[in-house]
């Protein structure tokens, strides 16, 4: 296995998130976490996390697991996800059969999680650096593994995964990376708008009629979900889907 210094300068020169994942959840399953859910939102307000569109979620469990994770609500109602809300650092899931700390919906997503064999693991929440950003992951153990075995790993090895995970969390915020996915030409002139272009000098740039810049800029809008170009400069901005590296855009 590859020192803690070479797996860092491996995902910190990942070039697409597809390849940071793959070293991710190879080194978590390492250390006996075979099973990952990272998330991040830029779009939080009071309870809400936003739009599911708009969030990174990653994860290497699997599809039944998910569809109903996500689809029957259980990801409203995880108890270790109102934990990493409000809290930041890592949190052991034996905090969840402390009693009086769950309320009887999450008592519900708990009884399903060890339904999946969801047994043991850990939490650990990101800190956010807006009140409108908040990312955490859920580190799930291998099948058979007890929660006393798990805190028995964090004691030995949880500041270096807690500083692995933070490092991965760190380097997804700039790479590409979006449900939202524009096209190249929709990147393009949202980018002439970002340098202060009028839609007729991106027209004259582009050698296009000024309605076909507008046809572009309305559909990288429908795309972004916003109401006004300048909300899809910004919103393209947090994707970074702007500017991008062509040999490295997904």
């Amino acid at each position: 296995m590859a020192t803690l210094t070479q797996h860092l300068d491996a995902i910190t020169n990942a070039p697409t998130v597809e390849t940071l994942w793959a070293l991710h959840s190879e080194r978590m399953a390492s250390y006996g976490f075979d099973r990952i859910i990272y998330g991040f939102t830029r779009y939080r307000s009071g309870t809400s996390l936003g739009d599911p569109q708009d969030w990174v979620l990653l994860t290497n469990h699997g599809d039944s697991y998910m569809e109903q994770f996500l689809g029957k609500g259980h990801i409203n109602k995880a108890p270790m996800i109102r934990w990493a809300l409000a809290n930041t650092g890592p949190c052991s899931w034996r905090w969840m059969s402390v009693p009086g700390n769950l309320t009887d919906d999450e008592k519900d997503v708990v009884a399903f999680n060890l339904s999946q064999n969801v047994t043991a693991g850990y939490t650990i929440s990101f800190l956010s650096v807006t009140e409108r950003t908040k990312g955490a992951t859920a580190l799930t153990a291998e099948i058979g593994m007890s929660q006393d075995q798990v805190d028995a790993i964090w004691d030995k090895h949880g500041d270096e995964i807690t500083v692995i995970n933070n490092v991965m969390h760190l380097k997804i915020q700039t790479l590409p990376y979006s449900q939202r996915s524009l096209t190249k030409r929709q990147r393009e002139v949202l980018q002439w708008v970002g340098d202060g272009k009028t839609t007729q000098d991106i027209a004259i740039l582009l050698e296009l009629t000024p309605a076909t810049i507008e046809k572009h800029l309305r559909l990288a809008r429908e795309t972004l979900d916003v109401e006004t170009t300048a909300q899809a400069v910004l919103k393209a901005a947090f994707y970074n889907q702007m500017f991008v590296i062509e040999s490295e855009a997904a």
